[in-house]
């Protein structure tokens, strides 16, 4: 099948191409097919956030939406920002201390699952072809080596990967320009961005793990629009790095969560046990006390900022979202800026069409460099170094002041420039983290989580998670790490277990639930996430 533009992943970023290219061939009246494919076995069913959404971008794309119905129903009413000083205490920081870029008034708590399945019915309504539950497999190129299309994955392969009854072989999806749009630490663009040498001269990447719970809270608890953000306990304890947050939103719904910075230390650090331990903090509890837990997930955050952010075109097409990187880490938000370099990557697409141009480089440079993108990203590219070199407190309070006063006037980058994998210690270097056991009223255990995030994978079907040597987890990082992987992965997809009276690795792949927390954080690299055949996975309801 041929398609003017062939967008990969149907999240903020990927769904406002999609609509900003359809404007602008509406608006000039020219013909243009434009198609999108998604994991998912829905829109939205893979999105995952903590719902927190500045609206600028939305500004832009449909400046009507409130008369669409766009689903932003709960604007923030109440924003603290806490320092966590231990299990049972906080100090609310005073709002003047408190930077721009981390007030929320003006913003709406919002499910980002549903809003983008709002943008999916206004592309389709523009002309848009929307395909879920067709996963992009790998990049065609033509014979001078520009991306021209996809191929989506074959269904109907059993674990071997043998042709079941079932059988389907994967589509040909050739695009005279594609944009990528996976998420954060998308296969194919990682394959881009080596194939290119996009990130030629840049820092490297640096991630974060999110966790969250969507609880169904009594009506009595529930205060629309209020919004928590915390660091320090129970991260602190390890000296590491990341922050919590609380957010109201309608329904009686309350969204909780901890984002745990990848770049620790402590090869004992489980992110999804201190997230268990911090919902038991009384700025959490009160909260929480007399819910009930609805939903749970997990996933990988691109946070390396301006300084990590590749060149994102390429004879062919764009890297946009979190596929590149343009989270603002000073908002810890993403999704406005994921949109606007979507919009942004239609625009430069676009503008080569008008041209009769196909599968050349894009000059989405010069549209980003003109951009408030652009502007805002780059005021705020040391705020993850600070941290990451001066840890929470220190880095945060030079991050705060930057933002606070300086932003515009600093002209220096700081270098952050160590890969998160090769901050892991070794064993020796720690003391095991003994986590208290699970209350079944604020806090679970992995199992009982994963069946919450809905999660659902074929069992017959080819290991979506790949070893580039099955021997190292037990050969290599047992005796130096304790295997890591059987703490980092928030949904109990790796385990040591003891196989004929010897250490053996096991991989519950049909518990993943696409964190891909395991393809950053492994000390060796030795583990890869590669898109499940049919985007099997979890099904976050309403986040």
């Amino acid at each position: 099948m041929s398609f003017d533009v062939v967008i990969v992943g149907a999240g903020p970023a990927g769904l406002s191409a999609a609509c900003r290219l359809m404007q602008l061939a509406n608006e000039s009246e020219a013909p243009l097919s434009v198609c999108v494919v998604e994991k998912g076995a829905e829109v939205g069913s893979h999105i995952l956030s903590g719902a927190l959404f500045e609206h600028k971008a939305l500004d832009e794309l449909f400046p009507d939406w409130e008369r669409m119905e766009a689903p932003l129903h709960t604007a923030v009413s109440d924003d603290k920002f806490c320092y966590l000083t231990n299990e049972f205490n906080h100090i609310t920081v005073a709002e003047p201390l408190v930077p721009e870029t981390l007030q929320n008034i003006g913003n709406f708590v919002i499910s980002l699952g549903n809003l983008c399945r709002w943008l999916s019915k206004q592309a389709e309504a523009l002309g848009v072809e929307i395909f879920p539950g067709f996963p992009a497999k790998e990049i065609l190129y033509n014979s001078q080596g520009m991306v021209a299309g996809v191929i989506t994955k074959d269904m109907g392969l059993d674990k071997q990967g043998d042709q079941k009854a079932t059988f389907e072989p994967g589509i040909e999806l050739h695009a005279k320009y594609t944009i990528f749009a996976e998420g954060s630490r998308g296969h194919l663009g990682k394959q881009l961005i080596e194939q290119f040498h996009l990130d030629h001269g840049k820092q490297p990447q640096h991630y974060a793990l999110g966790l969250k719970e969507l609880w169904e809270i009594p009506p009595e608890h529930h205060k629309p629009g209020h919004v928590i953000h915390g660091v320090g306990w129970p991260l602190s304890q390890t000296g590491t790095n990341g922050g919590s947050f609380l957010y109201h939103l309608e329904n009686n719904q309350v969204a909780v969560g901890l984002i745990v910075d990848l770049n620790y230390h402590n090869p004992y650090l489980s992110p999804f046990d201190e997230f268990q331990q911090l919902k038991h903090h009384p700025l959490f509890s009160q909260h929480l006390a007399g819910g009930q837990r609805i939903a749970y997930g997990a996933r990988a955050i691109t946070k390396g900022g301006f300084s990590s952010l590749p060149r994102q075109q390429f004879p062919g097409g764009v890297l946009v979202g979190c596929d590149a990187g343009t989270l603002n880490m000073a908002k810890i938000k993403g999704s406005h800026t994921g949109m606007k370099s979507g919009m942004i990557a239609a625009e430069a697409v676009f503008h080569e069409l008008e041209q009769g141009f196909h599968q050349t480089t894009p000059g989405y440079d010069k549209f980003f460099n003109n951009s408030w993108l652009y502007k805002e990203l780059h005021e705020s590219r040391n705020f993850g170094a600070e941290i990451h070199r001066f840890g929470t407190l220190i880095g945060g309070a030079l991050a705060s002041i930057e933002q606070k006063w300086f932003s515009k006037s600093f002209k220096w980058s700081l270098k952050d420039d160590k890969p998160d994998h090769e901050c892991l210690e070794p064993i020796s270097d720690h003391q095991p983290i003994e986590y208290p056991k699970p209350d079944g009223q604020l806090s679970f255990d992995k199992p009982s989580s994963v069946f919450l995030s809905g999660t659902q994978h074929e069992e017959n079907q080819p290991c979506h998670l790949l070893l580039t040597d099955s021997s190292i987890p037990i050969n290599l990082h047992l005796e130096r790490f304790d295997e890591p992987s059987q703490r980092y992965c928030p949904a109990g997809v790796y385990e040591v277990i003891e196989k004929e009276g010897k250490a053996a690795f096991q991989i519950n792949a049909a518990n993943c639930v696409h964190c891909k927390t395991c393809d950053i954080k492994d000390p060796s690299q030795n583990i890869t996430w590669i898109t499940p055949e049919g985007g099997g996975g979890p099904n976050y309801p309403n986040m």
